[in-house]
């Protein structure tokens, strides 16, 4: 098992973020975590990522217990929403990644390429639509080189060509030895792309498995995520 997160929990004042959440992530997996909005999805990967501290849990990786101090060295987590550098171009901004990590020549190219960002490379971030802004972030998100790369929303602003485009992309990338655990809102998506799911419901995990998995625990002979996510809720 790569990561397990044990009894997580948060309170923002009185109110509950997180209670008691607890769920694994295998390696070299699309895990997706799933929850409408305001089901506490970002706050579970600020936690993770040792940007906010928890209340209480413990987080493990590879077998061992890692500090919130010792995140950053063991998973990458792509906040949504985030515009920086905004007076750089993309290129600037992919290049100066790759240099940062030391990644080998060209990936930043290829990374482009795969994209579709080649139109926009002498762009300045700020000028980006949200769609391009999510591309060029996605990119940077996969130069880092961590074992372990957290996506919030990485389907948020992009149509459903897009959509369709960056998901081949990022099915590319477990079976090379990454894995990517997405925070996805949109049930169809998440059921297109994930190898399993984590399903999150005001602050609890109410599922963790595979779609005939979460219908097993949910008690259902046949349906979609959707059906299931409401069976547990």
């Amino acid at each position: 098992m790569l990561l397990k997160a044990k009894r997580i929990s948060k309170r923002f004042g009185p109110n509950i973020a997180l209670q008691d959440a607890s769920f694994s992530v295998r390696d070299r997996e699309m895990l997706g975590l799933i929850g409408p909005n305001g089901s506490g999805k970002t706050t579970l990967f600020e936690c993770l990522a040792g940007l906010i501290p928890t209340d209480a849990g413990e987080v493990e990786f590879e077998d061992k217990l890692l500090a919130p101090s010792h995140r950053k060295q063991a998973l990458f987590y792509l906040p949504d929403g985030i515009r920086p550098w905004a007076d750089q171009s993309v290129a600037w901004m992919l290049g100066f990644f790759e240099s940062l990590y030391q990644r080998s020549g060209g990936e930043a190219v290829a990374l482009a390429k795969l994209f579709q960002l080649e139109p926009l490379m002498k762009s300045r971030i700020g000028n980006l639509s949200k769609g391009e802004l999510k591309r060029a972030m996605l990119a940077l998100g996969l130069l880092a080189p961590h074992p372990l790369l957290l996506l919030d929303e990485p389907f948020d602003g992009l149509d459903f060509r897009q959509t369709r485009d960056v998901m081949d992309v990022l099915r590319s990338y477990p079976p090379e030895g990454r894995t990517l655990f997405l925070s996805i809102h949109q049930l169809s998506d998440a059921s297109r792309v994930c190898d399993r799911l984590v399903l999150l419901s005001k602050g609890r995990v109410v599922g963790e498995g595979t779609l005939p998995e979460l219908r097993t625990q949910a008690g259902l002979a046949e349906g979609g995520l959707e059906e299931i996510f409401l069976a547990l809720t």
